[in-house]
């Protein structure tokens, strides 16, 4: 090693000891008789002094050394006499005997320290030097701590990881697929896995009965701060196992990790179903970190003339607590705010609880104050709240009131990322219906079991099935999902017919699962918990961008490496791929 010790490591243990650190320079501070050099490796910084007692030579090196350059020192460690106790290192000091210049470096072209001057775009051109920077470097280092306790809490389990292809077939199931052409097999394609959601369910038919991988996932999908076009998810499949045994396994694994990697003890898990998620929350992820519960007023509000109310299919409000004091100004900016096309509320009404108990209404006209007391019967108002609530179509007004009541929550400082709030939302819809192609698909993937008591609906009420399906959701995100798997053919031939799937379609796409559902197939189920997402809680981020080493931008692309790129004309050649313009 050209080292003897690492830039974070050396305490007043060390003193006197004569050490060989290597490392970038930090920052060099030239105070005339003396020069101060912070070397930085990955692991810390350690200070450098060059003063009147070393060789001229020396002194004249350390004063041409420039931010970044790769510098190898040998010295003296020493105590320091104005202790840094913001550093590790901050108790010493090395005396340099010799330096030597490993690598010259250009000027970077923002600072690499952790209050930078980059924009994003051009941290993400020159993604290797924002590495560098201490809070990039330390949430690949928390995230190489999380696989590493994925990995340790599923092996204590007797779970073994297995790679599964990540050349496989395209399915019209589910988000785009990214395609890859095969040179050997003109006009034919592979297609990059979105899950390896059917050969985890061939293991399970194969008899490894406790599979789990850490493994690349694909999805050509629009992007935004929570997705990348390709994403890593931990993925996992047990046998001869119920729902209520994956639950409780997986909500070990969230203790596990949240114990050893944050040393926090997660309290309860609460459990609630898709239908009750929808209703109070208006979200299938809801943040419980704080209340605001959806409170309904269509037997409250309607029959006063209001035809905002009248004609709506559903009235619905939160209370915001204690936030009556928002002036008419910032009401004004929330309901414009609400009008938003992202969101595309017609309106806002509101109500405030006074602090001398009088309430006031922005429908005044249309309701006295016995009627407003209604409606803090309703939402069990106290002096000083506010209330909120939209009217319109039920499904469109929940959606715009779920934004409505996380950006209260974010207002309010309820949101807080220090806090966490886990639950699992259970029995989801097994189907939705598509408009678009007048068909139900699957709203998890085709493979998720009815529940036993409702595969009768499937041919009388198939929108009212529930799926043996759940999720893990976490602050607000949804941090993993999975389902008890059908496991015999004819259920599975079933729910294809029902997706609109001809015999003969179920067949070319999904045949070899089915076949092998005849071999023998145990029950079983699963989950994959998206790791990237996991990481982003963990480090107390909003977006997955700053917990990959090397991400993509909103618009696909690595500006790093400038792809996607085209490719000459003798591999689209080769490929039999024709282009036009």
């Amino acid at each position: 090693m050209l080292r003897t010790h690492t830039c974070g490591e050396l305490t007043t243990g060390n003193l006197g000891e004569t050490v060989t650190l290597c490392g970038w320079v930090q920052k060099s501070r030239d105070l005339g008789g003396t020069t101060f050099i912070d070397v930085r490796d990955r692991y810390g910084l350690t200070q450098l002094v060059f003063n009147t007692d070393s060789d001229a030579t020396l002194r004249e090196q350390s004063r041409d050394l420039g931010r970044e350059f790769v510098i190898k020192v040998t010295g003296k460690v020493v105590e320091r006499t104005n202790k840094n106790a913001k550093m590790a290192t901050g108790d010493i000091e090395i005396i340099v005997s010799a330096i030597e210049v490993l690598n010259s470096a250009k000027i970077p072209p923002f600072l690499i320290e952790d209050d930078t001057d980059g924009g994003e775009e051009l941290r993400a051109k020159y993604r290797y030097l924002d590495l560098r920077r201490n809070p990039i470097r330390n949430n690949l280092v928390m995230r190489h701590k999380l696989a590493q306790e994925v990995r340790r809490y599923l092996d204590s389990l007797d779970f073994i990881e297995v790679e599964t292809p990540v050349l496989i077939k395209s399915t019209p199931e589910g988000a785009r697929d990214f395609v890859v052409p095969s040179r050997m097999n003109p006009g034919e394609f592979y297609a990059l896995p979105q899950s390896p959601q059917t050969f985890k369910q061939l293991l399970m038919v194969s008899g490894f009965d406790r599979y789990f991988q850490i493994v690349k996932c694909f999805r050509d999908e629009d992007l935004r701060a929570d997705r990348q076009p390709e994403f890593t998810q931990i993925d996992c499949e047990m046998s001869f196992i119920t729902q209520e045994d994956i639950l409780n396994t997986f909500e070990g694994m969230a203790r596990h990790l949240f114990k050893n990697v944050k040393g926090i003890e997660l309290g309860d898990f609460p459990r609630m179903q898709y239908a009750d998620a929808m209703r109070l929350y208006g979200s299938d992820k809801p943040d419980i970190r704080f209340g605001m519960e959806f409170v309904e007023l269509n037997d409250v509000v309607k029959g006063k003339d209001f035809s905002v109310f009248d004609n709506a299919e559903l009235v619905v409000g939160i209370n915001a607590t204690g936030a009556a004091e928002y002036t008419r100004k910032q009401l004004d900016e929330l309901t414009e705010w609400l009008k938003r096309p992202q969101i595309g509320a017609t309106g806002l009404i509101y109500m405030r609880h006074n602090a001398d108990g009088t309430l006031k209404s922005s429908v005044d006209k249309f309701y006295n104050e016995d009627e407003l007391k209604k409606w803090s019967a309703a939402f069990n108002t106290q002096p000083g709240d506010l209330v909120l609530v939209l009217a319109g179509l039920t499904d469109k007004v929940r959606k715009q009131l779920n934004e409505l009541r996380l950006e209260m929550g974010t207002r309010l400082g309820l949101r807080d990322k220090k806090a966490y709030a886990p639950l699992w939302v259970l029995d989801f819809p097994l189907l939705e219906w598509d408009e678009e192609t007048e068909r139900f698909h699957a709203m998890h993937h085709p493979f998720t079991s009815p529940k036993p008591e409702d595969i009768p609906l499937l041919e009388t009420d198939p929108k009212n099935v529930r799926a043996n399906a759940y999720d893990m959701v976490v602050n607000g995100i949804e941090v993993g999902g999975g389902s008890i798997r059908i496991h015999d053919r004819a259920l599975q031939s079933l729910m294809f017919k029902h997706l609109g799937f001809s015999p003969e379609e179920a067949q070319k796409q999904f045949g070899f699962l089915m076949d092998a559902f005849e071999f023998g197939a145990p029950p079983h189920g699963g989950i994959a918990l998206g790791f990237d997402r996991l990481c982003s809680i963990f480090a107390e981020l909003d977006s997955i961008r700053d917990v990959i080493a090397f991400p993509k931008n909103n618009s696909g692309r690595d500006v790093m490496i400038d792809s996607p790129s085209t490719i000459a004309d003798t591999q689209l050649n080769e490929l039999k791929i024709k282009t036009t313009v």
